[in-house]
């Protein structure tokens, strides 16, 4: 029997893996800037678009567990990004809002995609088009294996 299924080379994973870490270390540098990491970094994506939510929206959004996030979120609080609170009309949900630092490292991020994009796109190999083909089908994935 030969197991050419089991070599990397004709593993999904593998490629989806390694370009996942080195597109997180791209970002890095502006993440240094901001004082953030990835993870945090998501996180505020997410409140950007709308504050105030329950750890367990944010987690759904992510694909992340509540135990993973929520120390987490408690380092954001502490770094003053965040602020958490029970809700008021129910005791067991924790509502995450954005500081007024938080709103305001917006702006010093909303250069991040760009900037990122144009270095991808800087490389003959790879267009728009086939990035917007890329992450149609990475998103196809993530909804198949979700379920």
């Amino acid at each position: 029997m030969t197991y050419d299924q089991l070599k990397l080379e004709n593993q999904l994973c593998f490629p989806v893996y390694a370009s996942s870490r080195l597109i997180i270390r791209e970002y890095q540098p502006y993440l240094d800037e901001l004082k953030i990491t990835y993870p945090q970094y998501l996180v505020l994506l997410v409140l950007w678009e709308k504050d105030q939510q329950a750890v367990n929206d944010i987690a759904k959004k992510l694909i992340l567990n509540t135990n993973t996030i929520t120390p987490l979120l408690k380092r954001m609080e502490q770094q003053g990004l965040v602020s958490r609170k029970r809700s008021e009309t129910d005791e067991r949900k924790v509502l995450i809002s954005l500081t007024e630092e938080g709103v305001q490292m917006r702006e010093k991020a909303a250069k991040i995609p760009q900037e990122l994009s144009q270095r991808l796109l800087t490389n003959e190999e790879i267009d728009i088009d086939e990035l917007i083909k890329l992450k149609q089908s990475l998103n196809s994935i993530i909804t198949l294996l979700s379920k």
